[in-house]
């Protein structure tokens, strides 16, 4: 699992018109090749009587799923730009289907290029972008007498507090990069004179906006 990477923040659409043609960005987040061709095939239905639906998608830790389809356009004037906006903003998990309804004045390979860059760049701008970071779920054990103290230091701190429990003893939930792990732990303990009872937790990833 990736120690972070960015990807959108949600689903959504952007429109632009370019001299006369509409330009409809549709963007998703999609962990799998089924699930970015079923967007796609879903968008080609509902969008039928457009004149073209070019998309393209980036899937994978390491990219390795890579597709660009131009629809009908000339080659390499739609899918292609889409896919070089992605890799630009190095976006990972992510679907794009421009959906275009020619007004009447033909664009050029250039001015295609820069189109569907821009309906793509455009949409991006509009849904978001966030930043997933892998994060370990740290379990602190206090006692009460070191509430006040561990929740002051930890809201200051580089890490993110996620939910405090009262039972018997204090049970703080800590957000913790996996790299930082070993330094929370022995931070925790100094603090506490060894009084922290500290486990590991589950591993996941937590989003902010980029």
């Amino acid at each position: 699992m990736l120690p972070r990477y960015h990807t959108v923040k949600q689903a959504g659409e952007h429109e632009i018109i370019i001299q006369k043609s509409r330009f409809i960005a549709h963007i998703k987040r999609t962990e799998s090749e089924a699930e970015a061709q079923e967007f796609i095939q879903t968008l080609k239905k509902k969008y039928w009587d457009a004149t073209h639906n070019c998309s393209a998608y980036l899937i994978g830790e390491n990219d390795q799923i890579q597709k660009a389809n131009d629809d009908g356009e000339p080659s390499g004037t739609a899918g292609v730009p889409i896919l070089e906006v992605l890799k630009k903003r190095k976006l990972k998990d992510t679907a794009v289907v421009v959906t275009r309804y020619f007004g009447g004045i033909k664009l050029g390979a250039g001015g295609l290029i820069r189109a569907y860059g821009k309906a793509a760049s455009e949409g991006l701008d509009a849904v978001g972008i966030v930043e997933r970071r892998l994060m370990r779920v740290c379990h602190v054990k206090i006692d009460y007498s070191w509430l006040g103290k561990i929740e002051n230091e930890l809201r200051s701190s580089i890490y993110i507090l996620k939910n405090i429990q009262y039972q018997e003893n204090v049970e703080i939930e800590v957000f913790v990069e996996e790299e930082n792990q070993p330094a929370f732990t022995e931070w925790m303990i100094e603090m506490t004179n060894g009084q922290a009872d500290i486990t590991a937790g589950d591993v996941t990833y937590l989003e902010s906006d980029n």
